[in-house]
């Protein structure tokens, strides 16, 4: 009875204290792809996330009832980073749902032309208004609208305490006037939040940095590890750093306001790989407001067994070619090419044994061999020869044409039969990080399907006797670039190679910049006139280092730009849902597809290799 009537308690309090339109809200889900558009369009970072941002801490002057429901201590509000534009979850301070969603669409414009750093908050935000709508006068409308829909949603003034009233009266003539204010009273509170504008960073670069000194990596990296499995859209957390608790004194002291609020000191040591799912720490973080980040004074046993363990041991890993050798990386920050940065180790598949196409793959390759020799077969005309084997009419009528007009020299009168020449080499470079372990169903992984096209690729293009040859890759850090040698251009597609796509296993993470570089650099050595560098991958670059986020973005698309120089011809093939947030920056928007229906990857492999080659 006390729990029911409890619950009827909280609805009704929650109802009352929340000043939103839940009738009207649009969540960012929503509009995520066409506030994704509009930011790159008009101007914006084309390599930045766009993202939920969680609600933070906003000290504005709460009612009563705000203040005992406790569901507004957090605001969620917009704001960016040199990685990602942080949006609300969702928008409902409009009893128009058209108008939340044109809120949204206008933060978009407003981040597109904003660097992401304030002097003064307000003064700016007022110059990049004035800026946008100068820019595009189309928005005029659109903005006074949600202009004059805002104001009309804030407490009235003569509301508020005499020492803000002052303040939220400059805010709405900022508001209603962009650029007409130039002075802002200072107060103890900060006003209710002002949705149609941007906030700074809800980060600071002392707080996201380790500060461990222990491990080279650990001092590079600016973002927390990612779970590799794909998960919800999850949001920001903001993080504060403090000194490792004494886990043998203290002194517990409760107060009854924690009752509206409540945190949690997790010890996770952030120098090893946490690469196992742990439910109930996740379900944590999601509750927490903030995550609290302290350093580790005593380096435990165990972490460093941990870090042993990121990689196999010698008698079950691939078997390695040689001492391996260093290839540079892009420093977007720097924007410098570091040399020597990555350490690349060629590898053979571990108990590779020479194996026969398996017989469920036969009759399709058979059904796909029979097209591609079509291209070994197709010949063609080459007209107004001075020799050949029939005479060119066209070109026969146009000089006895001009012959009647005047004495004119006989041209090239036949046309000569020729066989197509094709010239060129293919190296198809396929994405073997962890990913590739999850099940597409109760029987066949992501590995399964990337064997499966990997054979028939092969069995088709040594029916058309095209020269290519095939590699695997994955990473662990920078000193790890993992690089699987399948077939290389030198090999004939036997059974040993065969055996080798059917030993492959999945591997660790996917540092693609080193890897195209050194795929880059084995087809730059080929002969042939035409040169197509086939990347075959389930997700966006990534590592459990600095590699994280835009740093892999940024030196992919440097290492793709180094190629197309030299003539190569880069194109992806991806089974990732999300690869239009980042796949048209690194390939260009005719550089890449999707394929949606992963289980159709072997039977489309080799039919975009026909159409990028017979062109």
């Amino acid at each position: 009875m006390e729990e029911w009537v409890g619950g009827l308690w909280h609805k009704y309090i929650t109802r009352k204290a929340n000043p939103e339109f839940d009738h009207a809200r649009v969540s960012f889900n929503e509009v995520s792809k066409s506030v994704g558009m509009i930011f790159r369009a008009l101007g914006g970072d084309a390599v930045k996330r766009i993202e939920a941002a969680t609600g933070r801490e906003y000290l504005s002057r709460k009612s009563l009832l705000q203040k005992i429901s406790g569901d507004t201590q957090l605001v969620s509000l917009a704001w960016q980073d040199e990685e990602s534009l942080r949006l609300p979850e969702s928008l409902a301070i409009f009893d128009d749902k058209s108008l939340n969603y044109d809120l949204y669409i206008w933060l978009a414009v407003l981040a597109a032309h904003h660097s992401g750093k304030f002097s003064h908050w307000a003064t700016d935000n007022q110059n990049l208004v004035v800026n946008v709508l100068e820019q595009f006068p189309a928005l005029r409308n659109r903005y006074a609208r949600l202009a004059k829909a805002f104001v009309k949603s804030r407490l009235e003034i003569n509301q508020l305490p005499k020492a803000e009233q002052e303040m939220e009266r400059a805010i709405v003539k900022a508001i209603l006037s962009p650029g007409s204010v130039s002075q802002f009273p200072m107060v103890n509170f900060a006003p209710k939040a002002v949705y149609l504008w941007l906030y700074p960073s809800a980060f600071s670069d002392d707080v996201l940095v380790p500060e461990y000194q222990e491990f080279e990596e650990l001092k590079e990296n600016e973002d927390t590890q990612k779970k590799v499995a794909k998960k919800s859209q999850a949001s920001r957390k903001k993080a504060e750093r403090v000194d490792s608790p004494d886990e043998k004194q203290g002194m517990i002291i409760f107060r009854l306001e924690s009752l509206f609020s409540w945190s949690e000191f997790s010890k996770i040591d952030r120098g090893c790989d946490d690469s196992d799912d742990d439910d109930d720490t996740s379900k944590v973080v999601e509750d927490l407001d903030k995550i609290t980040l302290a350093k580790q004074q005593d380096q435990q046993k165990s972490a460093q067994i941990r870090i042993d363990l990121d990689l196999p041991s010698a008698s079950e890993d691939d078997i390695p070619l040689g001492e391996g050798f260093k290839l540079p990386e892009w420093n977007y920050k720097k924007q410098t090419l570091e040399e020597d940065r990555c350490l690349l180790q060629p590898m053979l598949p571990k108990d590779a044994k020479a194996a026969k196409l398996p017989p469920r793959l036969q009759k399709i390759a058979k059904s796909i061999q029979a097209q591609f020799e079509q291209l070994r077969s197709v010949k063609y005309w080459l007209k107004a020869q001075p020799q050949g084997e029939e005479l060119d009419l066209n070109a026969w009528l146009d000089f006895h044409v001009e012959s009647k007009i005047a004495p004119s020299a006989e041209k090239g009168l036949y046309k000569s039969f020729r066989g197509n020449n094709r010239d060129l080499s293919c190296l198809l470079l396929a994405d073997l990080s962890m990913s590739t372990d999850a099940h597409l169903d109760n029987e066949n992984r992501v590995i399964d399907v990337v064997q499966d096209s990997l054979l028939l690729f092969g069995e088709a293009l040594q029916s058309v006797g095209d020269n290519f040859a095939m590699y695997g890759f994955s990473s662990v850090k920078r000193h790890n670039v993992r690089f699987t040698m399948l077939k290389n251009f030198n090999e004939k597609y036997s059974d040993v190679v065969r055996g080798r796509i059917q030993a492959i296993r999945p591997g660790f993470y996917t540092r693609m910049g080193a890897a195209i570089r050194q795929a880059t650099h084995v087809i730059n050595e080929q002969k042939t006139s035409e040169k197509l560098l086939l990347i075959l991958t389930d997700g966006k670059p990534n590592d459990i280092d600095h590699y994280e986020g835009r740093f892999g973005i940024e030196d992919t698309h440097n290492a793709i730009k180094e190629a197309k120089q030299l003539g190569i011809k880069p194109f992806c093939i991806t089974i990732d849902t999300d690869a239009q947030e980042y796949l048209p920056y690194l390939f260009g928007s005719d550089g890449f597809t999707v394929i949606l229906r992963p289980e159709q990857l072997p039977l489309r492999l080799p039919q975009l290799y026909h159409q990028l080659t017979s062109q």
